[in-house]
């Protein structure tokens, strides 16, 4: 049985795990003698906005360890030296302009543009015209950088390296008995194994050749995206303990579900069972919390999912394990209604019936932060892609732009195409991928629009149903090239970005649908409902 795996692959395998523990040096030495580059980002939606935000402390810690054309490099360095002279900066530019390679490259390859940006340091005065060529500005610039840089970049699930000793039934413990001067050399081979118990199990087709460092999922990344069409796996769960909230974990191995009884259960949605892979759910133990789980979020890791409950209670647990973490027994006074982890993992953002958003440290328990602002129940909540922002949609019919740092309301935008003194209540707010200021709302009517942070609406789908198809939720799929919305009628809704155009109707449940969820990689979408069932579809 042949499995085709390159080389390479297998020391960027090495090279991430070195990176997400903070072990550079001997990543560096690594990279220099295997000439092999990482060239991944932590998330592409962060570094474009990064880029465009002009965060460049953050864009070059990015790329210390990317491969990247020298144009490219001198591009970069260059519009960072602009901005830093823009900003009295003189002295950071100046460093920048003769200590930094790709302008001492600028200096011996093209000395007029060089001297330009000399002439601008010793300028009393920065002249956007004299800086940018015409027709042409910052903003433009940092545009151009940022669709150039992610070209060269890819993402790939964290922790890559132990999801697939995990995969291969491997003790990760294992790995910390490994000496160190063995535990590069026999990385690799772990992978291998693990790879191979796939295919041995049937989840690898024979003979196939695989991006071991994206792994299968990332390849699904390359598939068409398209709608659905047929049902594919039904769970049944039954009226008394029908599913609340569910989720897939973002390295696309598990579906999340939490459910009315209090239980969280984790399943392979593969076959449509629990997976026994975790060892408390095959001894028939889950994690449970006292009341009904009403909104689940998964770690950016797949290391925690956090839980929040009717009695205003939230709770953190270790997905390998079952083990609860942390619990916030007063979270909220009222129930929690939507729930999100930080960028980093290390803060918890919540919002409730009580008309408030909260944000929680992991490590400390504590409250850290209260948004307040909106006059009813929260719907949804989400980070922009930089972390910068908060976006949240309620139930008085609003959409509110917050200051992640301040708790500051920035913008209060009501949704288009509504009655003046009505409120229609906004179900959801979902980023769309790969553009920073962009987001999709959906609220209780049959459009659902695309809007910038500015309140402008960019685009709106419209379903044509006028008497019962109002939309009740809605997702999008991995690239953004599909707006899923699921309407009273029951039926799912399959609008094109590309085309503009409502594409699909498919009837997919019986009874009022509760929300539906989309896998990270694979054309795959969950919808669950108020009959006791979720349903898992494919085109």
């Amino acid at each position: 049985m042949e499995l085709d795996v390159e080389s390479a692959d297998v020391i960027r395998l090495i090279m991430q795990y070195l990176k997400e523990n903070n072990l550079h040096r001997t990543l560096a030495a690594l990279q220099e003698e295997t000439t092999v580059s990482l060239h991944t980002v932590d998330s592409i939606e962060s570094f474009i906005a990064d880029i465009i935000d002009g965060h460049w402390d953050v864009v070059l810690l990015a790329i210390q360890y990317l491969k990247l054309p020298d144009k490219l490099l001198i591009d970069l360095y260059e519009q960072v030296v602009l901005e830093l002279i823009e900003l009295k900066e003189l002295g950071a530019a100046r460093y920048l302009l003769t200590q930094t390679d790709p302008m001492i490259m600028l200096k011996h390859t093209q000395p007029e543009r060089y001297s330009k940006l000399e002439t601008l340091i010793t300028s009393p005065n920065f002249d956007a015209n004299e800086a940018y060529p015409e027709g042409s500005n910052k903003e433009k610039r940092r545009q151009a950088i940022a669709q150039a840089l992610t070209e060269e970049v890819s993402v790939v699930p964290p922790s890559r390296l132990m999801a697939l000793l995990g995969q291969g039934r491997i003790c990760e413990g294992a790995l910390y008995r490994l000496q160190e001067t063995k535990a590069l050399r026999q990385f690799g081979s772990l992978a291998l194994l693990s790879l191979k118990w796939q295919q041995h199990q049937g989840l690898l087709p024979p003979g196939m050749s695989i991006d071991l460092f994206r792994g299968k999922a990332m390849m699904k990344d390359l598939e068409e995206e398209r709608f659905p069409t047929q049902l594919c796996r039904l769970i049944k769960f039954g009226p008394k303990s029908h599913v609340e909230c569910a989720r897939f974990s973002p390295d696309g191995q598990y579906l999340i579900t939490g459910s009315v009884d209090g239980f969280i259960e984790v399943w392979d949605f593969t076959t449509g069972k629990i997976s026994k892979d975790l060892k408390y759910q095959d001894q028939d133990n889950f994690m449970k919390m006292d009341e009904a789980v009403l909104c689940l979020a998964v770690s950016h890791d797949t290391e925690m999912v956090a839980s929040g409950a009717q009695n205003g209670k939230i709770q953190l647990w270790r997905i390998l394990n079952g083990q609860c973490l942390r619990k916030f027994e007063k979270a909220h006074s009222e129930a929690v209604t939507c729930i999100c982890f930080s960028k980093d993992n290390s803060q918890l953002l919540s919002a409730s019936f009580d008309h408030t958003i909260r944000l929680h440290g992991l490590k400390s328990g504590k409250m850290l932060k209260e948004f307040r602002g909106h006059t009813s129940c929260i719907n949804d909540i989400v980070f922009s892609h930089n972390g910068h922002y908060i976006i949240s949609a309620s139930a008085d019919g609003t959409v509110k732009i917050w200051n992640a740092k301040t708790a500051d309301c920035t913008n209060t935008i009501k949704t288009p195409d509504v009655p003046e003194g009505a409120d229609i209540t906004v179900n959801n707010v979902v980023l769309v991928p790969r553009n920073p200021e962009h987001f999709v709302v959906c609220n209780r009517t049959n459009t659902v629009v695309v809007m910038n942070i500015h309140g402008q609406v960019l685009r709106s789908f419209s379903s044509g149903v006028r008497e019962g198809g109002d939309f009740v939720c809605c997702t999008l799929s991995p690239r953004g090239e599909w707006i899923y919305c699921v309407g009273e009628d029951y039926a799912l809704y399959s609008f094109s970005t590309i085309t503009g155009k409502l594409e699909r109707t498919l009837t997919v449940h019986e009874k009022d649908v509760i929300g539906i969820t989309h896998h990270p990689h694979q054309n795959l979408i969950a919808t669950y409902s108020e009959d006791g069932l979720l349903k898992l579809w494919k085109p």
